[in-house]
């Protein structure tokens, strides 16, 4: 077994705090990996607070994950030590599905996230990447392309897949109109993806502040949604739009802007239901209202090329594992621009 150190939340309300467990002995298709950097995701949040469901306590969080490999199995080959690499929302599938088979292991039946997730064999709980160490399936890890700055292409194996994913799936291309609703963790991805997309953006956000730094980031227009007049003068004005929003809102404003055969993708999960959608919005334009997750291993890789080709990062926040009950109070109020990453050297300062 291989001893590890972490953070870890013990139940529902307290702080996290240090806590030490074992990870397992490589099998011959594993890699053992040191963990540089992880990204902090609203995703982690709800989860340490059972927003989702109980979770197996002590509980380890983080799924935004760069390090480099530390050992290979036997039957390890696509990596060797040394090698910056990259784990996502997912370790394990049944990799004989028709969904594992097209490369969408994300939908698989059977497929185990990072953390929040039962252990194939041993039946253990996963722990996420607030940790000195992770083992993971060779299949799962990904390779982090040079010239990436390592902290900042952390949250590109959630934040930035969750919206790469429905971007390419919905043909998002040169000259179209898209909508990103919402600037936080995967908002600012989004932006940053859809421009280096060719498409123009548009930003929707509740808080004028906000304006300035949308179009920092590519933005090439913004809307206050709270502006009834400005929202009615975008209706039927979008190809597609991408809503990021991890809290209940009414869902029509945004569909009312979509063009005829326009969609409407979530990616973000509010811990309480959205109302319910008038449904004559969607059925005199032939909209669409839809839903993605996070991506495959083979489209996550290729999201880490297209943000190495095009210069594409998250905008972080780089802190030390011992302020990350700090970080959480701050995502709480929205106080960050745009991901924190933890730098998990710290880890060995106590």
């Amino acid at each position: 077994m291989i001893p590890t150190s972490a953070y870890a939340a013990f139940d529902s309300s307290s702080p996290l705090k240090a806590w030490s467990f074992e990870r397992r002995d490589l099998r011959p298709d594993d890699v053992e990996i040191d963990i540089l950097f992880c990204g902090v995701c609203h995703s982690d949040l709800h989860a340490a607070k059972d927003e989702w469901g109980e979770v197996n306590r002590p509980f380890v969080p983080g799924h935004e994950i760069v390090g480099r490999v530390a050992s290979v199995g036997a039957e390890a080959t696509k990596y060797k030590v040394g090698d910056l690499v990259g784990v996502g929302c997912l370790v394990d599938s049944c990799l004989h599905c028709t969904e594992c088979d097209d490369g969408l292991e994300q939908y698989c039946s059977h497929w185990v996230g990072t953390y929040m997730g039962v252990e194939t064999g041993t039946g253990k709980p996963t722990y996420g990447g607030y940790s000195s160490k992770i083992v993971v399936k060779e299949h799962f890890v990904l390779r982090m392309p040079e010239g990436l700055d390592p902290a900042a292409a952390a949250p590109l194996l959630c934040a930035g897949i969750t919206t790469y994913s429905p971007l390419r799936h919905w043909k998002v291309s040169p000259g179209q109109h898209v909508g990103v609703v919402g600037l936080g963790g995967l908002g600012h991805m989004a932006v940053k993806l859809a421009k280096a997309m060719g498409a123009h953006v548009t930003v929707f956000t509740t808080s004028p502040s906000k304006i300035d730094d949308a179009k920092r980031l590519g933005a090439d227009a913004v809307i206050v949604s709270r502006d009834e007049a400005a929202m009615a003068g975008a209706a039927g004005t979008f190809d597609y739009i991408l809503n990021t929003v991890a809290a209940s809102h009414n869902l029509d404003p945004f569909i009312n802007a979509l063009k005829r055969d326009g969609t409407m993708t979530l990616v973000g999960a509010p811990s309480t239901p959205h109302p319910s959608p008038g449904v004559m919005g969607l059925i005199f334009k032939r909209r669409s209202l839809a839903g993605s997750l996070i991506g495959g291993i083979a489209e996550t890789q290729e999201m880490l090329d297209f943000c190495a080709e095009h210069g594409v990062t998250a905008d972080i926040e780089l802190i030390p594992i011992q302020d990350i009950n700090i970080a959480y109070e701050r995502m709480l109020k929205s106080d960050v621009k745009y991901r924190f990453v933890i730098d998990m050297s710290t880890l060995a300062k106590g």
